[in-house]
């Protein structure tokens, strides 16, 4: 079993927005998520975060504000004892034609490459079928939690036609909750 775990961000991590997460303050840590990342981290797994980021294309923060926001993540995990090994994102907005964007597998791939390891039969975590999807494309394990946009995804997923993968993919509460189930198997 592989013992990377990739994460999306908004709406698993920390709360998401329409509007989008445009800074520090507006960068609100989902309860028990980073304690469940460091849980993780301390057990072995390596933790990598794979987040769109359409908002900088579009001009609604900075780079320097995103890494803001990862610089409180990693200290808050840091905080709880545990460690993210990398976040990538895709600074790109939909028509601009990169490979990074979810559903696109461009972010697991840049994963695998700076982590040396592949990411096949790890865990993606994600609030949207888009995460499911890119994990999918790497032949990891989709697994779907309930914060952010998780319950609008589920009803997709019953209701839809998506790949069989998905539709069995296990749905958790929040990343607590998938942490908690995966240190007690």
């Amino acid at each position: 079993m592989s013992k990377l775990i990739i994460l999306d961000r908004d709406g698993v991590i920390n709360q998401d927005s329409d509007d989008y997460v445009k800074s520090l303050e507006e960068w609100i840590p989902l309860a028990g998520s980073c304690e469940a990342i460091a849980d993780l981290s301390k057990a072995g797994y390596t933790i990598a975060i794979a987040t769109n980021q359409s908002g900088l294309a579009r001009g609604y923060f900075t780079v320097d504000d995103l890494d803001a926001m990862h610089d409180r993540l990693n200290s808050l995990v840091e905080a709880a004892g545990g460690k993210i090994a990398t976040i990538k994102y895709c600074p790109h907005g939909p028509d601009d034609g990169c490979d990074c964007r979810k559903p696109l597998p461009g972010l697991v791939d840049q994963i695998e490459q700076e982590l040396g390891i592949s990411a096949g039969g790890a865990f993606f975590i994600g609030d949207s079928l888009r995460d499911l999807q890119a994990g999918l494309t790497k032949g990891c394990k989709p697994v779907l939690v309930m914060t952010g946009k998780g319950e609008k995804t589920l009803l997709k997923m019953l209701t839809t036609e998506v790949e069989a993968e998905i539709k069995q993919a296990p749905v958790y509460t929040d990343l607590a909750h998938f942490a908690r189930r995966i240190l007690t198997a």
